[in-house]
């Protein structure tokens, strides 16, 4: 499929303000990469099993799998859908999480340690909260907040069947959380709501219909809030890491750079995971050169593996 042809299937507004922010071989890239039919991925929950025991598991389901080099627990399907991985028993039994390997940068950047205090300010569906409390080797404590309370229970759901036994959910907003526990977390997670813009595909209208350039500013709103709610609810010397799965930069890079004239005491850090296809942070917005602290930031772009997404990473004493 053309880039042409790829494009006419888009907003068009959306497709003119990418070409506009960025440059013309970057926005071809990720147009390309919303034709393409993304492969299954999943992570091992180690929680209940083992990697070697989930290849074990799949390869006797047919499937086919190959390891991903950044992530020893991740895998991608190479022949089969969800709604094939879905029905089985190592699905039921909470040994694997379906998830996206975009989802899954953002905790590993974060790299909470057994026995800290975490909050995940924006919890559900509980991805990432289950992935945490893997890391954590279920050691610690997790505050996990989600307003909406069907969220809630469906984050619930995932953390009991996950067995996740070190997670708090509390079904409020975060700001409110995090005003109620100032400096008492080791490492915030802020994935931010968004406009989405990462997870596109082209001819499938469901992914694109409610973006516009006021759901942009909507989500701006909620993502400044929460930010500053993670910086009040962070101790001193603790990291943050904020995440969206959006791809312009008035919701990641200026988001971040607002977020530091805000927050003096706060300082981008460099993310030293290796991940394939890391794509830098733009460097200039609006004909207006981007602080160089940014360059630390990172942006996925849309491909047949990854949605696109954008992670930086803060500490809270310079």
């Amino acid at each position: 499929m053309s880039v042409r042809s790829v494009r006419s299937k888009l907003p068009g507004e959306f497709v003119d303000e990418l070409y506009r922010v960025f440059p013309v071989h970057d926005a071809d890239r990720i147009i390309r990469g919303f034709a393409k039919r993304r492969r299954v991925t999943l992570r091992a929950n180690t929680l209940r099993t083992t990697i070697d025991e989930v290849l074990s598991e799949l390869a006797r389901e047919g499937a086919k799998c190959q390891r991903v080099s950044w992530y020893k627990d991740a895998l991608i399907v190479t022949n089969k859908r969800e709604q094939d991985i879905e029905p089985l028993q190592i699905y039921a039994e909470g040994k694997i999480y379906l998830q996206s390997l975009s989802s899954m940068i953002p905790p590993l950047v974060l790299s909470p340690q057994p026995g800290e205090v975490i909050l995940d300010i924006a919890a559900a569906p509980g991805s990432k909260t289950t992935q945490i409390a893997a890391l954590m080797q279920n050691k610690g404590k997790i505050v996990a907040a989600e307003i909406d309370r069907v969220r809630a229970e469906r984050l619930m759901f995932n953390l009991d069947r996950q067995g996740v036994r070190i997670a708090e959910v509390r079904i409020r907003d975060g700001v409110a959380v995090a005003d109620e526990l100032p400096e008492s977390f080791d490492r915030v997670l802020v994935d931010a709501p968004c406009s989405g813009e990462g997870l596109f595909m082209a001819g499938q209208p469901d992914t694109y219909r409610p973006w516009s350039k006021q759901a942009c500013k909507r989500s701006m709103i909620s993502q400044r809030r929460l930010l500053d709610a993670a910086a009040r609810a962070l101790k001193p010397g603790g990291t943050m890491v904020y995440s969206t799965c959006t791809l312009n930069p008035y919701e990641n890079e200026l988001m971040i750079e607002e977020f530091l004239r805000r927050n003096r005491e706060f300082a981008v850090l460099p993310i030293h995971l290796e991940v394939q296809g890391w794509s830098p942070a733009l460097e200039e917005v609006d004909g207006r050169r981007l602080p160089p602290e940014l360059g630390h930031t990172r942006r996925v772009f849309p491909s047949e593996l990854m949605e696109g997404f954008y992670v930086a990473l803060l500490r809270k004493g310079k």
